[in-house]
C-alpha cells in the first residue's frame, strides 16, 4: 500500500474496512476514543492475524501464510 496513485491498493484497504465494520462494529460504539483503540487492537491482533483464515491466502490466517512464505525462502 505505499505505491502512489495505484487503484488496487484502495481495494484492498477497503475490503478490509468493510470486514472491520461487519464483524467488528457490530455494538456500534465505543465509550471514548482509548476503548476503541483497545478494541481495534484485540480484534486485529488476537483475532484477524491470527484465527480468521482468509480465502486470497488460501484459508490460511495471515500468520500461517507469513510463517509458510518466510520458510519457503
Amino acid at each position: 500500500m505505499s505505491r502512489r496513485a495505484n487503484p488496487y491498493d484502495n481495494a484492498w484497504t477497503k475490503f478490509f474496512m468493510a470486514t472491520l465494520k461487519r464483524e467488528m462494529l457490530q455494538d456500534g460504539c465505543f465509550e471514548d476514543a482509548s476503548a476503541a483503540q483497545c478494541e481495534l487492537f484485540e480484534f486485529i491482533e488476537g483475532y484477524y492475524n491470527t484465527q480468521r483464515k482468509h480465502s486470497a491466502l488460501g484459508y490460511l490466517t495471515p500468520n500461517q501464510f507469513e510463517a509458510k512464505l518466510l520458510n519457503s525462502k
